[in-house]
């Protein structure tokens, strides 16, 4: 038998870098999806195998030399989410380190030791093919790593004893509220294997879907009513989260008392982006009305985060170029490179759109076209998606 399981990547409406110092931030899932398929094999099969189809990489282990390497661990513990030990982390970075990794992919170690935490721990050492494709880009800010670690959790909880689906059913399916918790919490541990300190925000956004708030580590699952459509143009342009957040929190320190306005600016765009897309817009006037409120609130929020030291002069670039057009954008995320966010109203003609992608990706941005607000993880059996 065979499942797959798809879960979305996010963005953050409002309250970058305030969040981190306990401001209000509203983050989304975007309808841009990454998708594990799992494959339990039986008879002479005795390896795990892991396919990252995307970059092309292929991973494989012996049954016998995880359980060499891992006997300590004994018995699967699906129903119980447990943080990586020191020991067990050594243990699995000597696995990873085993396999051929070229030298531009080294970035990805951690990643594929967060694929071995979390299958052992919730499948133990059965053998199996697991095959990795995304829509999503690596490092870019939308939430890639998080969608990995909960698609991949989705999965193999499918096939461990702690969680309830019916496999008859066709297309995709939805967990049960207490399994979905169950599954948000392992795909927490994959986050701090990768990241270290996760705020648990990005793999909470692409387990439950939809919106959520968070604010000083308490986060609030709201429902969107609005049927808003993002363009996402990704800059290619890398850049150094913990420098960034560092270099903020040494401006604050500086600057005190005008930080605090700035941040409390911010807080008040989010507690507004929150109220509109929670509103019923009763006709397309009142609609379009909305859409312009959350265009002015995008507008200030990218002002409010140049003037803390987030921007970058690609970010800009998109801001002057969707400006003539009429549209607002904001950088989401870290700052510095990554990927800008503009709000494509319900009214805005596809030329017109065309036109401005045409545009972007002369300067050699990617774009993409993401629904906002959309589900959470989802599972299907058999290829019957």
């Amino acid at each position: 038998m065979e499942v797959t399981a798809r879960a979305p990547g996010k963005i953050i409406l409002a309250g970058e870098h305030a969040v981190v110092h306990g401001y209000t931030a509203v983050a989304s899932s975007i309808n841009l999806y990454t998708i594990v398929s799992l494959r339990l094999r039986s008879g002479d099969e005795d390896t795990i195998k892991l396919q990252l189809n995307d970059i092309g990489l292929d991973f494989s282990w012996p049954i016998e030399r995880i359980k060499e390497m891992l006997s300590h661990l004994g018995s699967p513990f699906s129903s119980k989410p447990t943080s990586c030990s020191l020991e067990t982390v050594k243990s699995i970075t000597a696995l990873v380190d085993e396999q051929s990794f070229p030298e531009t992919k080294i970035g990805l170690a951690s990643g594929i030791c967060a694929f071995l935490w979390l299958y052992t721990s919730i499948l133990g050492f059965k053998p199996a093919t697991v095959v990795v494709t995304s829509e999503l880009p690596v490092g870019a800010g939308l939430g890639s790593s998080a969608a990995y670690c909960v698609a991949l959790s989705a999965a193999l909880l499918a096939f461990s004893d702690s969680v309830k689906l019916d496999i008859s059913q066709k297309g995709w399916l939805m967990f049960k509220e207490t399994d979905i918790e169950l599954l948000n919490k392992w795909a927490f541990e994959g986050e701090k294997i990768i990241h270290g300190k996760p705020s648990g925000v990005d793999n909470s956004v692409s387990t439950f879907g939809n919106v959520i708030k968070f604010k000083s580590g308490n986060m609030a699952r709201i429902n969107s009513n609005m049927p808003l459509r993002m363009l996402i143009t990704n800059t290619k342009v890398g850049r150094d989260t913990k420098a960034l957040v560092a270099n903020v929190s040494a401006r604050k320190s500086r600057h005190p008392d005008a930080m605090c306005s700035v941040l409390n600016a911010i807080e008040s765009i989010s507690e507004e982006w929150s109220t509109i897309i929670q509103s019923h817009a009763v006709d397309d006037f009142s609609l379009t009305a909305n859409e312009e409120k959350l265009r002015e609130l995008m507008e200030m929020n990218q002002g409010l985060l140049l003037s803390i030291g987030v921007s970058h002069a690609s970010i800009e670039t998109v801001f002057q170029t969707t400006m003539k057009y009429n549209l607002a954008s904001k950088l989401t995320g870290a700052g510095g490179g990554g990927c800008v966010l503009t709000l494509l109203p319900t009214q805005l003609s596809g030329a017109v759109k065309d036109k401005l992608v045409e545009e972007l990706v002369s300067y050699g941005f990617q774009c993409f076209t993401a629904g906002i607000g959309g589900k959470g993880v989802q599972i299907s059996f058999d290829g019957s998606s």
